[in-house]
């Protein structure tokens, strides 16, 4: 990864960003469990890191759905029982390998991963919009860093298929 220029007077204060990430990371959180707030009759945060996960994934099986949310089989299992009974996932043969289940989310699965994603996004623009255009450049240049330093991939823009931000560790293959 190229090293980023910094300007002239540029401190680099590992404890002060790291303070400045907790602090962002509060409001981030806030905005997060608002956008979750109008689903929360339908799931759980717990859920809706599954839904996430199959909504970016799609079809996976249990292994892979529980390794990609960092639990044991048993608890994603659970997780995705009740889920099926929410009609938000099912659950069906894989065609490559018929002794294999799959889960995928339902319609229903989806629209709740969009519109909670779409609440997110929205409330983030609305913040981003009160930065100032040189603040905004900055904070994408920062956050782009800091991602790639997590080996987190790039959110896609708006008009394009919604990545539900967060909560899916991609050094962990699907396949």
């Amino acid at each position: 990864m190229a090293e980023r220029a910094r300007p002239a007077g540029a401190t680099d204060d590992v404890d002060a960003v790291t303070r400045a990430v907790l602090t962002a990371s509060r409001l981030l959180v806030a905005v997060s469990a608002r956008s979750l707030a109008a689903a929360e009759d339908r799931v759980t945060l717990p859920q809706f890191r599954m839904l996430v996960v199959l909504s970016t994934h799609g079809a996976v099986n249990l292994v892979t759905a529980a390794d990609l949310l960092g639990v044991n089989p048993s608890t994603a299992m659970r997780m995705i029982d009740r889920l099926i009974a929410a009609d938000l996932v099912s659950r069906g043969v894989n065609p490559a390998n018929r002794r294999e289940t799959v889960l995928q989310l339902t319609p229903d699965g989806q629209r709740i991963v969009e519109d909670v994603t779409a609440r997110r996004r929205d409330e983030i623009a609305a913040i981003v919009a009160r930065m100032i255009p040189g603040q905004r450049e900055a904070l994408v240049d920062a956050l782009t860093a800091f991602a790639e330093a997590g080996g987190e991939p790039a959110a896609p823009g708006r008009g394009q298929d919604l990545y539900p931000l967060g909560w899916v560790d991609p050094t962990v293959s699907s396949a």
